[in-house]
């Protein structure tokens, strides 16, 4: 049986940038913001440990070389991790242009976004299957129970009614697969601007985690986002999936205004 870590103990790489900086970073099992001036490697060490985990396999035998974590439990030998990308750029890859099967997948985040869709309308088929599994068992608390299931999907639903409520945007409820509608226009996540595919992003693979415990990787996930979205990132995402670890790079002062200062790592600070 695959046995998966809680969260991410410590992050150590042996040279950032070819032996000039030995790199030990100690988490919190929760929030983490590492943060500093442009060039000195907060991407850079993102991205090290993201593409090692990105390769599948067990831990660690597939780690990067001169990277090396520990996690919770110490005898974990798998991480369920998830990695936000920031940038909407353009589809460049031919390989990936050729998956998509809808014309209105352009950029990235419509990827991310198409990818997302399709793990949605699993994770709803998993929550239906456990809330008729419950009620059908007949327990005297088996609606409170099928109710506990169904609330992390409403909680979801409502934080995104919330966010879009400016704009006048709403998620229809009654579809299984992402939409929203605006003065009774029916809207795919691809019609979103920026900012709004970004957000609905993180939570929506938030969200599919279901409340299992994993790790969440977002490199200035500020980009395109409202400084109001950005102050009340991090409380959204831990209210989703109390779970979930956050392992995050910013510039933005806005995200971490919200009680998250003492969760703030300078790079100069874990720089052996």
């Amino acid at each position: 049986m695959q046995k998966y870590a809680d969260y991410i103990e410590q992050i150590e790489i042996d040279s950032l940038w070819s032996g000039m900086k030995h790199i030990v970073w100690n988490l919190d099992p929760k929030v983490n913001i590492l943060s500093g001036i442009n060039g000195v490697g907060k991407s850079t060490i993102l991205n090290k440990v993201v593409r090692g985990l990105m390769q599948g396999g067990d831990f660690p035998s597939h780690m990067l070389k001169g990277v090396r974590i520990k996690v919770v439990p110490a005898d974990a030998r798998w991480i369920r991790c998830d990695v936000i990308r920031s940038f909407d750029r353009p589809l460049m890859s031919s390989d990936l242009v050729n998956k998509v099967v809808d014309a209105s997948v352009t950029t990235e985040l419509d990827w991310q976004l198409y990818q997302l869709q399709r793990k949605y309308l699993d994770y709803q088929v998993n929550v239906g299957n456990r809330i008729i599994e419950v009620l059908q068992s007949c327990a005297p608390d088996a609606a409170q129970r099928a109710q506990l299931i169904s609330e992390p999907k409403k909680k979801f639903q409502d934080m995104m009614d919330k966010l879009f409520a400016e704009t006048g945007k709403k998620l229809i409820r009654t579809k299984n697969e992402i939409l929203f509608t605006q003065i009774g226009e029916e809207l795919t996540p691809y019609m979103l601007s920026s900012g709004e595919k970004q957000m609905l992003a993180i939570l929506l693979t938030v969200l599919i985690e279901d409340n299992q415990h994993c790790v969440l990787f977002m490199d200035e996930p500020e980009v395109s986002l409202h400084v109001d979205w950005q102050q009340h990132l991090i409380e959204n995402i831990v209210e989703l999936n109390p779970n979930v670890q956050i392992i995050l790079t910013t510039h933005s002062p806005a995200v971490i205004m919200n009680g998250w200062l003492d969760k703030v790592t300078e790079v100069s600070d874990i720089t052996v």
